[in-house]
């Protein structure tokens, strides 16, 4: 990972790939998730993420998935990082990462401190990166919901692996979300988009500078 991360998720067309890689975010995110209002298929995906820049990181998100739908997408678009995003277990992360020979990702539901300790003690072995996001009610589709959670509950967290942070953020509240956590990476869908699953241009751009711009106060700090 950079020295810091900035991830636009739930990418889905060409106007949306542009701002993203135009504003200077470091990740894009296009979602494999059938039940998720940002599923793109892995036809419209090869299209859109061919305008990528190399500079530019590719993620695949999957929730659950099997290993020919992860097969295909990773043809399609050929992703340099996997996230894994529903409710696989240590022993399927570390499975993916051998079969298909690429690092992932793995999420992270958070609603208390618990979650955090378990989560990490659970998948700090096995994944390359992880991701904390905001737990999603019992019966809804995960990630994507625009719901922070408690940043201080990452406050100090010592990680041997990178790990960024997503749930809630918006250009408003992004510089917060890394002061008060001490992330060096978030991830951000919900708070970029005019409508559900629609993205919009001017958003992305906001977000992105505000998140660079919360980053180097923190580098100063």
């Amino acid at each position: 990972m950079n020295k810091f991360a900035i991830k636009i998720c739930g990418i889905r067309d060409a106007d949306a790939l542009i701002a993203t890689a135009n504003a200077g975010a470091t990740h894009v995110g296009f979602a494999f998730v059938r039940s998720s209002p940002r599923y793109v298929t892995p036809q419209k995906a090869k299209g859109v993420a061919g305008l990528a820049p190399a500079s530019l990181v590719r993620v695949a998100l999957f929730a659950d998935a099997l290993d020919h739908e992860i097969e295909d997408v990773i043809k399609a678009i050929h992703p340099q990082l996997l996230q894994l995003h529903g409710r696989e277990n240590p022993e399927r992360v570390a499975f993916v990462r051998k079969r298909f020979g690429l690092p992932v990702m793995k999420a992270l539901a958070i609603a208390n401190a618990e979650d955090v300790r378990d989560g990490v003690r659970a998948f700090e072995g096995a994944a390359d990166q992880l991701l904390f996001d905001a737990k999603a009610p019992p019966d809804g589709p995960t990630g994507g919901q625009g719901k922070p959670f408690d940043w201080a509950l990452l406050s100090g967290l010592q990680l041997s692996i990178p790990w960024m942070l997503s749930g809630g953020l918006t250009a408003a509240n992004v510089a917060e979300a890394v002061r008060i956590s001490g992330a060096r990476g978030v991830d951000v869908s919900s708070g970029v988009e005019s409508s559900r699953g629609i993205k919009d241009t001017k958003l992305i751009g906001s977000f992105v500078a505000a998140a660079k711009a919360a980053f180097s106060e923190s580098q100063a700090a």
